[in-house]
């Protein structure tokens, strides 16, 4: 429909207030001049019809929101808006009808309380009447994301998830100098992105979901999926399955989908399918664990896949785990194989996750367990010899062994780096080395009365050494995502580093499956334990804050230029700051670390790590990292420590849902503020 606005008569405002009515031709400008709100009429309509909208403030009139589209206002009835003191907007005519209005408080009385029954779960749908055209992935949690394009310049666009028990929403944001940019769904049922191009004054499309046939909803059938991996997506069977007609399978016929290639048994095992958006159909089953989810799918010999997730950025307070399990080969419907991250990519950051597959012939844990019990018997008299010999062996040759552990460990450590390599290959490190046995003596075989702290790396203790030093503990837990080669690479890096805001290690112990470091210990914990604290009288007064933030920064500086080694530190939280009696703040836990070369800006991973909030959106979604991403996690670490408040957090920010959005909202402001 060609629209055109009606000529200015008087000058625009950016506000309408009580008592001062919005009349035609006059437009009400919004703060940064990017919208337009007032009257306009389409081209053709006769007598003339008047719409009260919002459209972009660019020379195409383009409207993104109308008021009274079922009962527009006759221009010769010259409508007025007014805002009551009611907080109500009413759009009357000259005689007093009321045309459209708000009813914000009869609205506010009168709405439901929402509820979390009428969906199994949170995730997007495009439908066509009840059935669904297109499916987003399900939320695994995740509370920021972003999106990138690239027109004329690069845009990123924010989005920030808000789940608490009484909603669910997300609020946009674009890059600073980003040109507008607007999702239409439009009437072929594709959501679409598109950007206005100054030079052309024209939309621009930047992406479109869904984008491939295969990714439309159901489209290769049950147990079929999209395979975003291939250059064209197309259709496959999942894994142990093949299609139930092959030649309506070659003539690109995939609706009636896959069978299994063999029949299952409650013995089979289950296959581990990366990056997958997971299936529709499924039964979410609330309070497990990873491994109660995957014990709970085992048990049930009808239960075909199951996916985990832990909801890190809901609110909810009774259940933040997510065990979804698929009943029944029909209900693996809509499921896609994705490449990593898509330039453009609806469902957010956390879209691909691991599904749990049961797989006809894969052998199980009670498959091994059978196994077990019948060759045991068999075996009895030549295992105890074999302990007899072990026995033997680690008492004559169990300190040689011990030690040659510990060089290869140092040595197999120096490839995190060609410079230490060259510079290290020939001598030794000058770190001590503990014996596991003196550790287990000082912990009193680790007990909870020497514990201060846990994580999902392990336990962290507090012991005393010989000679009254007070050191702490941290024993790696053995499925602890920091494996060997981030524990060698914390070694290797904080070994070599000396600065008075990083941590010092002051020692190491690797014996079988036991890896543990022993630093300094820091009385007053760690950042979060402090600036978190739920009585606020306890909170750091502002010069201890402002000691903290220089302290940081200071060994940020250090690890970006005046050390010998440019090191980007990929997780810097609140929780990896420790300080010490003075309140002076140590950067810890270097496992994620990477070193950089003389002349190296940035670096690509497909292995993305770190703490999301904290992650720049560069690196959180195409896994590009450099000192700039440290930079970004330090702004975030600042917000924290000047409000007070998780980034993660629901509460206690005013006239915003979280800190995220918060973040985004006075983004110019704390730019300014660092500035100063």
């Amino acid at each position: 429909m060609a629209l055109f606005l009606l000529p200015a008569l008087c000058a625009s405002d950016d506000r309408l207030v009580p008592g001062k009515p919005l009349l035609p031709g006059t437009t009400i400008i919004s703060d940064g001049g990017d919208f337009a709100f007032g009257f306009f009429s389409p081209s053709n309509s006769t007598p003339e019809k008047l719409y009260l909208g919002i459209w972009y403030n660019i020379p195409r009139l383009t409207v993104v929101w109308v008021a009274n589209r079922e009962a527009p206002a006759i221009s010769t009835s010259t409508p007025s808006l007014v805002l009551t003191n009611t907080s109500d907007l009413v759009l009357s005519d000259v005689n007093g009808r009321v045309v459209w209005t708000t009813n914000a408080a009869t609205a506010a009385s009168s709405s439901p309380s929402p509820s979390w029954e009428t969906e199994p779960f949170t995730q997007a749908f495009i439908r066509n009447g009840s059935p669904p055209e297109w499916r987003g992935s399900v939320w695994t949690g995740f509370t920021v994301a972003s999106q990138y394009f690239q027109a004329n310049t690069s845009i990123v666009v924010y989005t920030a998830y808000v789940d608490t028990v009484d909603e669910y929403s997300a609020s946009f944001t674009v890059s600073d100098g980003a040109p507008p940019l607007r999702f239409v769904l439009s009437y072929s049922g594709r959501l679409e992105v598109r950007v206005w191009n100054r030079n052309s004054s024209e939309w621009t499309m930047l992406g479109v979901s869904p984008d491939y046939e295969c990714s439309r909803y159901s489209y290769c059938g049950p147990s079929g999926y999209c395979d975003y991996t291939d250059a064209a997506p197309t259709c496959k069977c999942l894994d142990g399955f093949e299609p139930v007609d092959k030649e309506e399978w070659s003539n690109a016929r995939f609706s009636r989908g896959c069978q299994r290639k063999g029949a299952l048994r409650c013995t089979d095992g289950f296959l581990a399918l990366p990056d997958m958006k997971v299936p529709d159909k499924f039964v979410r089953i609330g309070k497990k664990t990873l491994e109660e989810c995957a014990a709970e799918c085992s048990a049930n010999c009808s239960c075909v896949a199951y996916a985990y997730a832990t909801l890190n950025g809901s609110a909810t307070k009774s259940d933040v785990t997510r065990c979804l399990v698929w009943i029944g080969d029909h209900q693996l419907v809509d499921t896609e194989k994705m490449m990593g991250v898509l330039p453009y990519n609806t469902a957010g950051a956390d879209s691909q996750e691991t599904l749990y597959l049961r797989v006809a012939g894969l052998s199980g844990k009670m498959t091994k367990a059978n196994a077990v019990k019948i060759i045991l018997p068999t075996l009895a008299s030549v295992t105890v010899l074999t302990c007899i010999i072990l026995i033997w062996i680690c008492k004559f040759r169990g300190r040689k062994r011990n030690a040659e552990n510990h060089k290869k460990l140092m040595h197999r450590g120096l490839t995190t780096s060609e410079e230490l390599l060259e510079e290290n290959a020939t001598h030794d490190f000058e770190l001590p080395f503990l014996k596991f046995q003196d550790i287990l003596v000082a912990t009193n075989n680790f007990s909870n009365t020497f514990m201060i702290g846990q994580g999902g790396f392990g336990k962290v203790y507090k012991v005393t050494l010989e000679g009254g030093q007070e050191v702490a503990i941290k024993r790696l837990s053995r499925d602890s995502d920091q494996g060997m080669q981030e524990f060698r690479n914390e070694v290797v890096l904080i070994a070599k580093l000396q600065h008075r805001n990083l941590v010092r290690l002051l020692g190491c112990c690797v014996e079988g499956d036991e890896r543990l470091l022993i630093y300094e210990y820091l009385p007053n914990k760690s950042l979060d334990a402090v600036i978190f604290n739920d009585k606020r009288n306890t909170t750091p007064e502002w010069p201890i804050r402002f000691k903290i933030i220089k302290g940081v920064a200071r060994g940020l500086l250090y690890l970006h230029h005046d050390s010998r080694l440019t090191i980007v530190h990929r997780d810097l939280k609140a929780s990896n700051v420790l300080l010490d009696a003075e309140m002076r703040p140590k950067i810890a836990d270097f496992g994620m670390a990477r070193i950089f070369g003389d002349n190296q800006e940035n670096a690509n991973t497909r292995r993305v790590v770190g703490t999301y909030g904290y992650m720049a959106p560069e690196y959180a979604m195409e896994g590009i990292f450099s000192a700039k991403s440290d930079v970004y996690s330090f702004g975030v670490l600042l917000l924290e420590v000047v409000s007070g408040i998780k980034i993660s957090s629901v509460d206690r920010v005013p006239n915003h849902p979280n800190l995220i959005v918060y973040r985004f909202g006075r983004q110019m402001y704390f730019q300014e503020l660092l500035t100063r």
